[in-house]
């Protein structure tokens, strides 16, 4: 029971803060390309609970995957749509990259640090934050490349709807209601699901 809480206290943290940066970097995209909707709505908040699926928080911690309430876009804000959503699609992963980046940058700090360090008061404080960077800079890169996976609603199906001819496209998006089984079949699929 220990070693669970201990575990969960430990993933708590990076985990809200990758998928919440993840959606909120959506939105401030989908802004900046003219689409209020998730400022309106509340979303460009760090706050978790504009944010969470409880379920999606459950498999995160069971799965080492999980999800959040995408952030709406309204397409008929945008300029040019088929282009704007590409770019509002790759800044979740890009965010989620860029925290992987700063995690391992304090990670390698805490690891040169810890060289000169040995107290006990030091490793009490050390160990725990060494564990969570070393955890952010996992789920980052895992949701950046899940999310990249071009299959519709994942981020990288809608990119892929967004490069492709509109007729290609439209057989793309009518994937959209079986994307999150098709999702789930590859995560669980001998081979390919220990990639995650």
């Amino acid at each position: 029971m220990e070693n669970i809480l201990t575990r969960v206290s430990i993933m708590l943290i990076p985990a809200l803060l990758a998928v919440m940066i993840h959606e909120v970097s959506h939105g401030y995209i989908a802004q900046y390309f003219g689409d209020p909707t998730a400022r309106l709505l509340g979303r460009l908040t760090l706050n978790p609970f504009k944010h969470l699926d409880p379920l999606g928080v459950a498999a995160l911690m069971v799965f080492g995957f999980g999800w959040a309430k995408p952030v709406p876009v309204n397409v008929q804000n945008l300029n040019a749509p088929r282009r704007d959503m590409i770019w509002i699609s790759l800044g979740g992963p890009l965010a989620n990259l860029a925290l992987a980046a700063l995690s391992a940058l304090v990670l390698r700090g805490l690891v040169a640090t810890g060289h000169f360090f040995h107290g006990e008061w030091f490793l009490f404080i050390f160990k725990p934050v060494l564990f969570m960077a070393g955890f952010s800079l996992y789920i980052n890169v895992l949701l950046a490349v899940f999310n990249l996976l071009p299959v519709p609603p994942l981020d990288g199906g809608k990119i892929l709807a967004g490069l492709l001819p509109y007729r290609q496209a439209s057989l793309v998006a009518k994937l959209e209601p079986f994307g999150f089984v098709i999702v789930i079949l590859l995560v669980f699929l001998p081979g390919f699901g220990n990639w995650f």
